[in-house]
């Protein structure tokens, strides 16, 4: 517990006033510092550290090639090419790039719910309603350019995991998509 030192005892010494010698109040404060460590001892402990947010992205493994692998061939109404530049520039094509789906070339569009997310999902329902689609959906190819940021690689994959696009494949670009992009 905490004490109150106040000096010692006072009195007279053979009938001659002695003066005490006064000692400044004291208060121990051992009990306060414990608490004080316990608390926090206890929030330390108890206090959940924000998790670091990661996605999850599997790469192929270049040590191990295993040429027995049959191949996964992709239709061209099913297979989409989204193109990043510079400057947050998107574009996106059906098909392949010199002889697009549908005769769609590459077209310009945007990040979020009314850019990429939006052609994504139409794309996807098209597919379905026309009974093109099975379980795997459409399947993604993301190239971009040297000028791109890490930024934009990340809110494309963001779109990717938010349109619930399963097969989706990081690639370089080739010399017609790096024109078109210029």
């Amino acid at each position: 517990m905490a004490e109150l030192n106040t000096g010692g005892s006072e009195g007279k010494k053979g009938g001659k006033k002695v003066r005490s010698k006064k000692q400044n109040a004291g208060v121990d404060l051992t009990a306060m510092v414990d608490l004080a460590f316990l608390l926090i001892t206890f929030f330390m402990l108890t206090t959940s550290l924000s998790q670091p947010q990661s996605m999850d992205l599997n790469m192929p493994d270049k040590l191990k090639k295993e040429d027995n692998t049959p191949k996964q061939e992709a239709k061209e109404s099913k297979t989409m090419t989204i193109l990043i530049g510079k400057d947050r520039k998107l574009k996106y094509y059906m098909g392949m790039i010199n002889d697009p789906y549908q005769g769609i070339g590459p077209t310009d569009t945007t990040y979020g719910k009314n850019g990429v997310r939006q052609v994504i999902l139409q794309k996807m329902a098209n597919l379905k309603a026309a009974g093109q689609i099975g379980r795997e959906g459409i399947v993604v190819l993301i190239k971009a350019t040297e000028e791109a940021t890490y930024t934009d690689m990340i809110d494309i994959l963001d779109e990717m995991a938010i349109t619930g696009v399963e097969v989706y494949a990081l690639q370089d670009m080739t010399e017609d998509e790096k024109a078109v992009m210029q």
